[in-house]
């Protein structure tokens, strides 16, 4: 006789393995749905450096160094190459305008000044011999004139007497005639002479001139030749301080070869180099400050230098107002050089995050402190201690301003 089985109800045991699969299956489809896929390193806390994010006043200025330079450096040079015979100057000392500061020796100038001169000087003994000339033809004929005005003179009284004693019949005509003929030939004569002694007293007047001429420039030329010799002693062009002097006894220095400098320190001005970065914000004008023995010192941009060297670009400072005590030449001063006015602004402090960011994102961490989370944002100005956030953060807020070195290309960051 069969036996009827009942039907058991509810889970069994061979039902479990259905059920735990579809479980896991739940477990899994929810965490690809819902999950927080973002990829995740732990890092040390006590590694990195958290800065907070403020609202406040932005000081739009930047901090360079600046090196004190004498207001005016002048150049020395020979103007005539030769030998270093003397070095009368040390480097160092104070001179005053027109002191030797070096000797030199140029034989073959010497040879070649002594060949002018005697050049020079028979050229003007020529023209002094040609003036001499000139005078006793001159005297000449003015000696000339003379005789011909005593023989016109007597000439005519001779012609006059004979007129006389033509009309009483005393004499022949022949006589009279060549008395009258004798006398109108002096008068032509002495009409010659006057005329060729007023035509030569016009052209003896402009060879004169012309001559005098040649003569002032003969001597000038005199006085050049011979300043030469005097450009040997190569001599300080203004008051200061012989700084530089690159010299050595028996040196053969060139013509217009620098060989040193004088440094005029009646005032100071300071060189700072900036970077390319700034060069459309920085112009002539422009303020600037720095601290000095507890004082504060002012300073007005003189000159921008357009040309960027190394990544860098020139400028000159001078002072405004007092001066600090004991200013030297090379002295560095580091000077916070005002681009604009302060306005307020989303600040955080600088830090070498921005060399892997470019400023372009940060990581900023939860209300906890726990996490950190990558965030763009936008970056602005910048100064010495921060910078300008334009978009992406909000005041009270923390982030991360430390190296992002190691964090490759993590969103989340874990602080253990």
């Amino acid at each position: 006789m069969d036996i009827k089985l009942e039907k058991k109800k509810g889970i069994q045991k061979k039902h479990l393995p259905y059920i735990g699969g579809g479980a896991l299956f739940l477990v899994l489809l929810g965490w690809i749905i819902f999950g927080d896929h973002s990829s995740t390193l732990r890092v040390d806390a006590r590694g990195i450096s958290i800065g907070n994010v403020t609202k406040a006043m932005f000081n739009d200025f930047v901090r360079i160094d600046g090196n004190v330079q004498p207001i005016t450096v002048v150049q020395l040079s020979p103007q005539e190459g030769g030998i270093v015979e003397e070095k009368v100057v040390e480097e160092g000392s104070q001179v005053r305008k027109g002191d030797v500061i070096v000797r030199l020796s140029n034989s073959s100038l010497e040879l070649s000044i002594l060949t002018s001169e005697a050049n020079l000087t028979e050229q003007m003994n020529i023209l002094r011999n040609t003036q001499i000339t000139m005078q006793q033809q001159r005297l000449d004929n003015e000696n000339t004139k003379l005789q011909v005005d005593m023989e016109t003179s007597r000439l005519r009284r001779t012609y006059e007497q004979y007129e006389k004693l033509f009309k009483e019949e005393l004499i022949s005509r022949e006589e009279f005639l060549k008395a009258k003929e004798d006398y109108d030939l002096s008068v032509r004569k002495n009409a010659l002479i006057t005329e060729r002694i007023y035509q030569d007293s016009i052209y003896r007047s402009l060879q004169i001139d012309q001559m005098e001429e040649n003569m002032e420039s003969m001597q000038q030329n005199m006085r050049l030749i011979r300043q030469r010799r005097e450009n040997l002693s190569v001599r300080s062009q203004i008051d200061g301080e012989l700084g530089l002097l690159n010299v050595v006894l028996g040196q053969n220095i060139g013509a217009g070869q620098m060989i040193g400098q004088i440094n005029d320190l009646s005032d100071y001005k300071i060189e700072a180099q900036i970077d390319e970065h700034y060069i459309d914000r920085v112009r002539a004008g422009l303020n600037a400050t720095f601290e000095r023995q507890g004082s504060t010192f002012n300073l007005t941009i003189r000159r921008v230098f357009p040309e960027v060297r190394e990544g860098k670009f020139r400028t000159e400072f001078l002072f405004v107002g007092e001066r600090p005590d004991n200013i030297r030449s090379g002295q560095t001063y580091y000077i916070n050089l005002e681009l604009g006015q302060p306005t307020e602004g989303i600040l955080i402090p600088k830090g070498t995050f921005f060399q892997h960011t470019g400023g372009s994102w940060i990581f900023v961490l939860d209300k906890e402190g726990k996490k950190a989370h990558r965030r763009q944002i936008r970056i602005g100005r910048q100064n010495p201690q921060y910078y300008e956030v334009l978009e992406g953060l909000e005041p009270g807020e923390r982030v991360i301003v430390s190296s992002y070195e190691s964090y490759k290309n993590n969103e989340v960051l874990v602080l253990d």
